[in-house]
């Protein structure tokens, strides 16, 4: 007899967890529709901390990327937030991602998977695995320092002459001249930095410019976004219906401009802005020459560090559009430790002046105590003589 066969003594594999599948494709897609207990299936690497927390918030099960939890090339701390609060992250190989269908049930055990009727072999990513992609990425990003900056300074000189010429004229229906911009875009620690920014935002009443999918942020954050200057493959249809003006960046070299549009009756406020650089650079560039009287940054990439961690080549046109656009730029962390420092400083002076009060007091009474009990003792005495 074959006493393996027989379920009591078979050796069961050992469950992970199992659930319904949320499938995530587009690099650019937010979480906010995500269900709560959902397995996220996911064909990008290095998930960064902020997206870790926002479906930690959605309280998913799971995590399974087709691929790579981590490159190596790029450092964070997004795969380790999920780790610490249990949250198991999968590694399965990219061509079984087509049978990951939203809704689908899914059960995960400790090496293998079974979706849609077919079983597949996984890999669990541990700690273990996070900090030796992360040392990986660190020294990546430490070897590719000198060609950073040597391309870095070749596609500055060779773009100079670009970024001191005027944009193109477009008939926004936003005035810019002499207000503040608030320029949202997806950079790291966006969200927590746009939330901090709350009482800047009631105070000074900024146009709100958002960049790619910081336009997102800006409405999930509960802010209506007055601009979107964008690549048009990361503009969503929650931010072509929001009503903002919408204007969508291009090269000034590239091909088929007039074919780029909005999704049909989605946007009636839309231009085509020919820019060097990236999204982020022509917002700044766009927001400048209108005349915006402080360009208060949230998100955007500003110091070589972000772009070598993202692996972008180089930095040219962003250090070209800095020099030019000069003072009027701040980063809102700049802004933030401007105001904080006073209050602290307050909360500090109060402070002591509190326990000092309190300490006198406590002198005073003690004081009275002696004072008594001495006046006590010198009558008594005087009495008996």
């Amino acid at each position: 007899m074959n006493w393996s066969s027989l379920s009591l003594f078979a050796t069961k594999p050992n469950l992970i967890c199992k659930g319904k599948i949320a499938k995530r494709t587009d690099s650019f897609e937010t979480f906010e529709q995500l269900s709560s207990g959902r397995i996220l299936v996911l064909s990008q690497s290095d998930m960064e901390e902020e997206q870790a927390q926002e479906l930690l918030d959605r309280r998913v099960k799971a995590i399974v990327h087709c691929g790579q939890a981590m490159s190596g090339l790029c450092p964070t701390e997004g795969p380790l937030l999920l780790l610490q609060q249990h949250i198991p992250i999968i590694e399965v190989d990219a061509v079984h991602a087509d049978i990951f269908l939203h809704e689908v049930e899914m059960i995960i055990y400790q090496d293998r998977l079974h979706v849609g009727g077919q079983s597949v072999p996984c890999k669990q990513f541990t700690r273990e695995d996070w900090l030796i992609a992360q040392r990986a990425a660190h020294e990546q990003a430490s070897e590719r320092w000198e060609p950073f900056i040597e391309h870095t300074l070749a596609f500055a000189m060779r773009e100079k002459q670009a970024v001191r010429e005027s944009l193109p004229h477009l008939p926004l229906r936003t005035q810019f001249m002499g207000k503040h911009i608030l320029v949202v875009s997806n950079g790291k620690g966006n969200k927590k930095d746009l939330q901090a920014a709350s009482g800047f935002i009631t105070a000074f009443k900024p146009i709100l410019l958002g960049v790619g999918a910081g336009a997102d942020v800006l409405l999930s954050s509960g802010y209506q976004p007055d601009v979107v200057v964008s690549d048009a493959d990361q503009i969503s249809n929650r931010v072509w219906k929001c009503g903002a003006e919408i204007i969508v960046h291009t090269y000034p070299d590239s091909q088929g401009i007039l074919d780029i549009g909005s999704p049909d009756g989605l946007s009636k406020h839309h231009h085509v802005l020919p820019c060097i650089g990236n999204s982020e650079d022509a917002a700044l560039l766009l927001a400048y020459e209108k005349g915006g009287e402080w360009l208060i940054t949230v998100g955007v990439q500003s110091y070589m560090s972000d772009f070598v961690a993202k692996g972008l080549a180089n930095m040219g046109s962003a250090l070209l559009v800095r020099m030019k656009i000069g003072a009027r730029l701040v980063d809102i962390k700049s802004l933030q430790a401007l105001t904080l420092q006073p209050t602290e400083w307050r909360r500090e002076v109060l402070s002591t002046v509190g326990l000092s009060c309190v300490f006198i007091g406590l002198s005073l009474l003690q004081l009275h105590w002696i004072l008594k009990r001495a006046s006590h003792v010198v009558w008594k005495l005087v009495g008996v003589e």
